[in-house]
């Protein structure tokens, strides 16, 4: 998918803002989204979405969406260094296929990272389904406890 393609609202963020596919929220509100990646690059991966923006990349989505986005980021990296411990933490967001971008609604990566860790952009693997929802409910407590 180019940078100019017109936006899918049958992708799979799309169907998960409207409740017709499952995720592991880890936190929203009106505008935002945030759940666990089902293909971690890392323990913790989470993806960070605007609810309301029908737009395919930081290209074409709206400023105030962007904008509230990177404050749910930052907060959320937050907690999950807190909760998780790890290294580093890897915050990114690709644009167009080219680039490795796979989902075409915007949205952003944190990646916690883990001294002598794969850097791998896309996992191999579907994440352990009992590990993510015990991910989920730390991470969900931290976020509420107001990390």
């Amino acid at each position: 998918m180019s940078l100019t393609d017109a936006y899918d609202p049958e992708n799979i963020f799309a169907r998960i803002i409207r409740g017709e596919a499952p995720c592991y929220r880890i936190y929203e509100d009106d505008d935002v989204l945030a759940f666990l990646d089902l293909y971690p690059q890392s323990f913790g991966h989470t993806l960070v979405i605007p609810r309301r923006s029908a737009a395919c990349n930081l290209l074409d989505v709206d400023t105030d969406a962007l904008c509230k986005v990177m404050v749910v980021v930052q907060r959320l990296a937050r907690a999950i260094v807190d909760e998780l411990q790890p290294d580093g933490v890897q915050v990114a967001q690709f644009n167009g296929a080219a680039a490795g971008q796979t989902v075409f609604h915007i949205h952003v990566h944190i990646v916690p990272r883990y001294a002598g860790q794969d850097m791998r952009v896309h996992a191999a693997q579907q994440g352990d389904r009992g590990e993510l929802e015990q991910l989920q409910a730390r991470l969900v407590r931290r976020i509420a406890a107001g990390a």
